[in-house]
């Protein structure tokens, strides 16, 4: 693979300290990713970001540097790969129990509490809302790009059932056939057209790249096609009502995946929920505009 396009926010990721630990949860490595001062006890805030669907802790690192830089006395950013993604251990079962029961133990063993501010993008989304809904207290949930409304019905109901049959195709071949149609750059790239908005060259050029090095790191095909299932099965409305922590939803103007009026009837059945809408960007709000995203977290982190 050719040398990594430079990311647009490389000044930015360059001043920001970073560690990379793991920790046992049930057994399973979970590797996951410190930004923020290198001596955690001096950081006021801490957040723990859980990245989307395919991805991995890479996904985050620009929201993160900007959090850091952004925060007036400091901020930890803990952004772990998900069971199954990156270089973590998959689960036993990658179903949404399995993702929720993952969370608790990982906040459990790295002593966090509901001072921790919890953030998740996209199929992240669903992991947190369920997590809070079986309750995971935290002091603000943020919700990145949210899964708001079921994945198999309405107009996306199609192209779910094209990507479900993709997965199972994939699973159903033989290994090497299958995980080189999972892995298949073609399309991988194709997907990474159609989410991204931005007409810059260089960030486009940069987020082509990201996914083309870290949207098949994952563990095996069982995994990656429970983890779909779980993501298209699904969403965070199914938990609206059993949320009691206040929401912080940052959505997306043109977003391919959840659009903005199911976003707003999202924000309206949850108990104490703000919603942010960025505009001019679909569903990379986490490359396209970070910064955005990040002082929307800290504004709000200021107040609850």
């Amino acid at each position: 693979m050719e040398p990594p396009v430079l990311s647009p926010y490389q000044s930015l990721m360059a001043a920001t300290p970073v560690v990379h630990r793991s920790v046992l949860v049930a057994d399973r490595t979970t590797h996951f990713w410190e930004y923020g001062p290198a001596d955690a006890g001096t950081a006021p805030a801490t957040v723990l970001a859980v990245h989307g669907f395919r991805g991995d802790h890479h996904g985050l690192e620009s929201i993160a540097a900007h959090l850091v830089s952004g925060h007036p006395t400091g901020v930890r950013v803990i952004v772990p790969d998900l069971p199954g993604f990156g270089v973590s251990d998959p689960l036993p079962t990658s179903d949404l129990d399995g993702y929720v029961h993952w969370l608790e133990g990982f906040r459990t063993a790295l002593g966090l509490d509901r001072d921790t501010v919890v953030l998740g993008h996209s199929f992240g989304s669903i992991v947190v809302s369920a997590a809070a809904a079986a309750g995971l207290d935290t002091r603000l949930l943020v919700l990145v790009n949210p899964i708001a409304a079921p994945a198999l019905q309405g107009p996306r109901a199609v192209g779910t059932g094209i990507a479900i049959a993709y997965y199972r195709l994939g699973a159903w071949l033989p290994r090497p056939l299958g995980l080189g149609l999972l892995r298949n750059r073609a399309i991988v790239r194709a997907m990474s057209i159609a989410m991204l908005k931005s007409r810059r060259p260089a960030l486009r050029r940069w987020v082509h790249d990201q996914h083309d090095r870290y949207f098949s790191a994952f563990a095996n095909r069982t995994s990656v096609m429970e983890a779909f299932r779980t993501s298209v099965t699904h969403d965070v409305a199914q938990f609206a009502d059993r949320i009691p922590v206040p929401v912080l939803l940052v959505a997306a103007e043109h977003d391919d995946i959840t659009a903005v009026p199911e976003q707003r009837a999202l924000a309206e059945r949850l108990a104490d929920a703000e919603l942010v809408v960025v505009p001019g960007v679909g569903h990379l709000v986490h490359y396209e505009t970070p910064a955005a995203a990040a002082s929307a977290v800290l504004r709000r982190m200021q107040t609850s």
